[in-house]
């Protein structure tokens, strides 16, 4: 019998991980351009937090606070309904795509320079695009809505809505598996925190958990004996779920990789970690930062 590629601890997996370390930053720089901050605000919306939540749901269409907070998954709900549902009334969705690929577009071509032309952001261009067409839709509602957006025509546009599909489908896989863990979204980045990859500084003031939220949520891993009591690091129980956690979303994520295959992904992840370099040298995306992405 042949192995299933998508089981836990499948070696495929080393595959997707690298991969979305290599996209991610290329995609990311959308959330702390001034260029993109500027497009917002010129079709009405208010403000950083409002901008980021409507650009991010807007393929979904207008959708309302507790969708986006379901799906979104780790945000605190108040804080989403600071945004949404009015961010529609000041600019309707159709705007608000439109208005994240002008800032995507100005930010890339400031962050690359030179490097936002040539044969090798075309060549990454196609390798990403055609690593979609192997994610499916189901089950994948931040991935779906966006992929029904018309695809761009330059190829660094091309490049960046391939890597906001395939990082969404991997985000979307992610969701699942902190569900299927029993771990709610403070949950979810205590644990995280807990692991090293990211501090608690750089992620709860911009997740919108109180410090009494943060607390209690504390209280329940350590009551599982998935944490420390000081809250610090993860018991041997807790490194289980959190790797059990990480290595599920990886196996959800494989169906692009698989498509592409061995040869085509390293030449993919080649080309993605030069650019995303390019990004993180011009401080497109800062180090710490709330996704535990580390320096290409």
């Amino acid at each position: 019998m042949q192995d299933d590629p998508t089981a836990t601890g499948h070696p495929d997996q080393a595959i997707a991980r690298p991969l979305w370390q290599a996209l991610e930053p290329y995609h990311a720089m959308i959330y702390f351009a001034p260029e993109a901050r500027d497009a917002y605000t010129a079709v009405g919306l208010k403000g950083t937090w409002m901008g980021y939540f409507a650009s991010r749901s807007a393929a979904m269409g207008a959708v309302s606070a507790g969708v986006v907070t379901a799906t979104f998954y780790n945000f605190h709900p108040d804080m989403v309904a600071r945004a949404i549902p009015d961010a529609w009334h000041f600019a309707s969705p159709e705007r608000v795509v439109a208005a994240r690929s002008i800032g995507a577009d100005a930010a890339l071509r400031r962050l690359l320079g030179d490097q936002v032309t040539g044969n090798a952001m075309e060549e990454a261009a196609d390798l990403a695009r055609d690593a979609t067409t192997a994610c499916e839709a189901a089950g994948r509602p931040i991935f779906a809505g966006h992929a029904s957006l018309a695809w761009p025509v330059e190829p660094h546009l091309v490049l960046w809505h391939a890597a906001t599909l395939l990082r969404e489908f991997r985000g979307d896989g992610h969701v699942a598996a902190l569900l299927t863990a029993g771990l709610d979204g403070c949950e979810a980045h205590i644990t995280l925190a807990a692991t090293g990859a990211a501090p608690r500084a750089a992620i709860q003031p911009y997740r919108g958990w109180s410090d009494a939220e943060w607390a209690a949520a504390e209280a329940r891993l350590v009551d599982r004996g998935w944490l420390s009591v000081d809250g610090a690091t993860l018991t041997p129980q807790g490194r289980t779920v959190r790797k059990a956690v990480e290595d599920r979303t990886d196996a959800l994520a494989m169906a692009p990789w698989r498509h592409l295959g061995a040869t085509r992904c390293a030449r993919l992840r080649e080309l993605a970690t030069a650019l995303s370099a390019r990004i993180v040298e011009q401080d497109g995306v800062p180090m710490p930062n709330p996704m535990g992405l580390a320096r290409p």
